[in-house]
């Protein structure tokens, strides 16, 4: 093959691995480096137009400070579930869920003291993976299946500081049962042990429909639970938060709610801690 040649066949194999990913996203992949495209992003809905920037950005400092004040206590690691690990999930589909763990990883990251590992693990469907056009690649299934395999060994950094990812990685059976394993808890541990500053975020699948949501729980240092104004029925949310401890509640976010801006497209506006909130989103006004 001549240089010509070659040449073209190096450009045709960069262009084929372009469209590796959805229509939907320009992300570049290199090892183990992801590159995400924040237009692309915003296109999807999942970012607001850049006038709320501001505006989104102070909601979503409301919802992680009082996670990180949890997880950054002095006593975090004598707790019996290690705060740092925190599962954001829904009582149903639909409630915002996987919206809300990208937000709440891309604010978690713009802080100074830590960064977050926001994890796909939402096995039977995987959104972010998706969403990032990762659904081809090596996750958490193939560390929970190999226990020879190195929790990090699946970890893409980002070109956004302070964010990492694993995707969920290919389906596999038994998926309730490896997210409550002993392996699964070990994997968190393995992960703290190499970058001691992640807050690790869980996507979990929603809790009242599969058994890998309750599964997940046994993992969970703190639970944001994402309800959707109006929407999510009252007996569900009091039946999603009856399956976790009141150590682990983190918070609800509530989704669509209609105050003041929040009444836009982008409505996740308003949070609070289980003890003060109704189940139906009573008393749950954004605070000051």
């Amino acid at each position: 093959m001549n240089k010509l040649e070659s040449l073209i066949e190096q450009t045709r194999n960069l262009e084929q691995s372009r469209n590796l990913n959805t229509d939907r996203w320009r992300v570049v992949r290199e090892d183990k480096h992801l590159a995400i495209d924040i237009n692309t992003l915003r296109a999807s809905g999942y970012l607001p137009e850049p006038g709320n920037d501001r505006q989104f950005k102070d909601l979503y400092r409301q919802i992680k400070r009082r996670l990180l004040k949890r997880a950054l206590a002095k006593n975090a690691a004598e707790m019996p579930s290690d705060p740092r690990s925190i599962v954001v999930t829904s009582a149903l589909p639909g409630d915002g869920k996987t919206f809300t763990s990208v937000n709440l990883a891309l604010s978690l990251a713009r802080e100074r003291d830590v960064s977050v590992l926001l994890i796909d693990a939402d096995l039977p469907k995987p959104q972010v993976s998706k969403l990032f056009g990762l659904t081809d690649r090596p996750g958490l299934t193939n560390i929970l299946t190999d226990e020879t395999s190195l929790p990090e060994s699946v970890v893409l950094s980002t070109s956004i500081r302070g964010l990492s990812i694993m995707p969920a990685g290919p389906s596999a059976g038994g998926a309730a049962e490896l997210l409550g394993s002993d392996r699964m808890q070990e994997i968190l541990r393995g992960l703290r042990l190499v970058n001691p500053r992640w807050i690790i975020l869980l996507d979990s699948p929603p809790l009242l429909v599969t058994s890998e949501g309750p599964a997940l729980l046994s993992v969970a240092g703190q639970v944001v639970l994402v309800v959707r104004a109006g929407v999510t029925p009252q007996k569900a949310v009091v039946d999603a938060i009856a399956l976790f401890g009141e150590t682990q509640a983190g918070g609800i976010v509530l989704n669509d709610a209609p105050v003041g801006f929040t009444q836009s497209y982008y409505g996740y506006g308003t949070y609070g801690s289980y003890g003060t909130d109704g189940p139906d989103g009573e008393d749950a006004s954004p605070k000051n």
